[in-house]
């Protein structure tokens, strides 16, 4: 078919998106409040496989006996584990994404960002 030539097959329908008030602007689509079982299962094992790496490099790096920064990098890697491995009970359990403090679902953009989260940041403020 040339350029010239007029398409006669159909065309698929455009997908057009809410129009601002002013009309000018598309509207973004709603966030949904919470993941999914899934899409939390796939960020904590992302996280998991982030902090498992880092943790075998710090083992490769060498023994950290005298080294202290060292170890409060491996204690804190450590931690965040056990803290991950608690986030996937609470998916098991149908807790995962409520705040431990306030008992308020924790707002999906913080869960994207640190998926292991217990807390919102109004709680995790006051528990710090």
């Amino acid at each position: 078919m040339s350029l010239d030539t007029p398409r006669t097959e159909p065309r698929s329908e455009a997908r057009t998106e809410p129009r601002s008030a002013a009309g000018s602007e598309p509207r973004p689509e709603p966030r949904p409040e919470r993941l999914t079982a899934h899409e939390a299962r796939q960020r904590l094992e992302h996280e998991r496989n982030s902090r498992l790496t880092q943790l075998r490099a710090i083992a490769e790096a060498g023994p950290s006996t005298g080294d202290p920064m060292a170890a409060a990098q491996r204690d804190t890697v450590q931690r965040v584990l056990k803290e991950i491995d608690a986030a996937f009970t609470r998916i098991e359990n149908g807790s995962y994404g409520d705040c431990e403090g306030c008992a308020k679902p924790v707002p999906v953009e913080r869960l994207e960002i640190l998926p292991h989260t217990r807390y919102c940041v109004p709680c995790q403020r006051a528990a710090a």
